[in-house]
């Protein structure tokens, strides 16, 4: 089940928001982790006595590693082997068979007749966003930073609570450990949760949704057959439809959050306005950025060991964060790709990218979009041949006498009304505009009829059955 499904939207949601707000206090957790349970249920039957087990598992580990303090070695054990399981399941659904891949192709280099069997492996969904969450609770046990939760419930309803389950954000124990015990539910939870889920629904089904029938098309005609400008324009629509289905999702999580009685951390900050690319990465999936910085970046030393330290620190953090969005080369090669340009910009580029003169202003954001769109194609494109054929096509490295090189025309006619209104929604100027009206005038009807007339329109969208996947929830 998906928040932009009409089963999501006119069932399971209404129904659980009634319960919950009926419900005592003291039973808003066991509800919520049940409620959540039937959530991943729904969509990923098979794979919800992983989850079980690896909650209850992660619950006793916490509570071993706890009663350990004055133990060292029998705590440094307890939470090895944590970490060995959590991670090890991760490893085991999305990385085995990249690795046989791997040894397989290293064999046939060796002329070996030997290789190994791939295995018939389907991966849980939401695996890689729980795990993180489970991983970082282990470790701020083991560091004292927080106790270890007693209540299985609350554990479980922290873990699976349905809103972050399957494509976060990434939401640390300590960022709601006080709402899991106590909260306020209310009247304005719920107004302010259904703005912000609106406005995330409207990203996902109006704009990304549409916005990746473009990517769809070029992706159709072929690369080898598409111009640069075509070429270009298909980067940019997968970068919005990326931009806005993730940022979409991300927002809807944080709105059923609000209705729940959460405060879920952002995720995204407008980060297509960024002026470099490590702003940018400050920008995008801010929770992933947090995690991977506060247990990986920091833990390795940061930048408080000079910088040829800071940059082999940089370079671990952003393999990784290549490796966790998948198992194939393209993501490292992406992930690889965005360390050389940090690298490059913590060196010497960043004191000319962020001067305050307009020309460097302009010229900054340009460079900046023009880095991450060919990042976008890394990133999109897993077959390297076909990813070499693109990027040549970008850069008119091949001969295209037998391309039409208007061929981007008609495409930018039909979607150019909506890549255009993605660019506008992809800053903070529609924010900026509406902060001017409600102090001008009363903004109550207006704010009304803008939020209702986005969930129609999306819910219209829905029914008529426009493509509807999550891109992250492959990821």
């Amino acid at each position: 089940m998906v928040f932009s499904s009409l089963s999501f939207l006119f069932l399971f949601l209404p129904i659980f928001l009634i319960c919950y707000y009926l419900i005592k206090d003291e039973y808003k957790n066991g509800l919520l982790f049940l409620g959540s349970l039937l959530f991943y249920g729904l969509g990923e039957p098979s794979f919800l006595l992983l989850m079980l087990t690896t909650i209850v598992l992660n619950f006793f580990f916490g509570l071993i590693i706890e009663k350990c303090q004055e133990k060292p070695f029998w705590k440094g054990t307890v939470f090895i082997t944590a970490l060995l399981i959590d991670f090890g399941t991760l490893f085991f659904f999305k990385y085995t068979n990249f690795f046989l891949e791997n040894i397989n192709a290293l064999l046939r280099l060796q002329h070996s007749s030997h290789t190994f069997t791939l295995l018939e492996l389907t991966l849980p969904l939401g695996i890689s966003f729980y795990t993180f969450q489970i991983v970082s609770y282990i470790i701020d046990v083991y560091k004292g930073s927080i106790a270890a939760e007693h209540s299985l419930i609350d554990l479980g309803a922290y873990i699976a609570m349905f809103p972050q389950l399957i494509a976060g954000p990434i939401v640390m124990y300590s960022d709601i450990h006080a709402a899991l015990k106590k909260r306020t539910v209310g009247i304005e939870n719920l107004d302010e949760g259904l703005k912000t889920f609106i406005l995330g629904l409207g990203y996902k089904v109006i704009l990304a949704n549409r916005i990746g029938l473009l990517w769809n098309e070029v992706c159709t005609i072929g690369y080898v057959s598409i111009s640069t400008p075509l070429a270009w324009l298909g980067a940019l629509s997968y970068a919005l439809q990326l931009y806005f289905d993730f940022c979409g999702y991300s927002l809807m999580a944080i709105g059923l959050g609000k209705m729940l009685g959460f405060t879920m951390p952002e995720n995204f900050r407008n980060p297509y306005m960024a002026r470099s690319v490590t702003e940018f990465w400050r920008k995008w999936h801010m929770t992933l950025g947090t995690w991977f910085r506060t247990y990986v970046y920091i833990p390795l030393g940061g930048n408080r060991k000079g910088k040829v330290r800071m940059f082999f620190n940089l370079f671990v953090v952003w393999f990784l964060v290549g490796l966790w969005h998948g198992a194939s080369w393209n993501f490292i090669l992406w992930g690889l790709f965005i360390f050389i340009m940090q690298m490059i910009e913590k060196g010497f580029l960043l004191k000319w990218l962020e001067k305050d003169a307009l020309p460097a202003k302009l010229l900054s954001h340009l460079y900046m979009i023009f880095y991450i769109l060919v990042s976008w194609i890394l990133f999109a494109v897993s077959d390297f041949s076909e990813l070499g054929i693109y990027l040549s096509r970008m850069f008119g490295l091949t001969d295209s006498a037998s391309i039409n090189s208007l061929d981007f025309l008609p495409l930018l006619s039909d979607y150019g009304p909506l890549l255009a209104l993605g660019i506008f929604c992809s800053t903070d100027f529609p924010k900026r505009i509406y902060q001017k009206l409600s102090e001008k005038i009363s903004t109550f009807g207006i704010s009304l009829g803008i939020y209702l007339g986005i969930f129609w329109y999306a819910v219209y969208f829905l029914s008529i059955g426009i493509s509807n996947p999550f891109l992250y929830f492959r990821f």
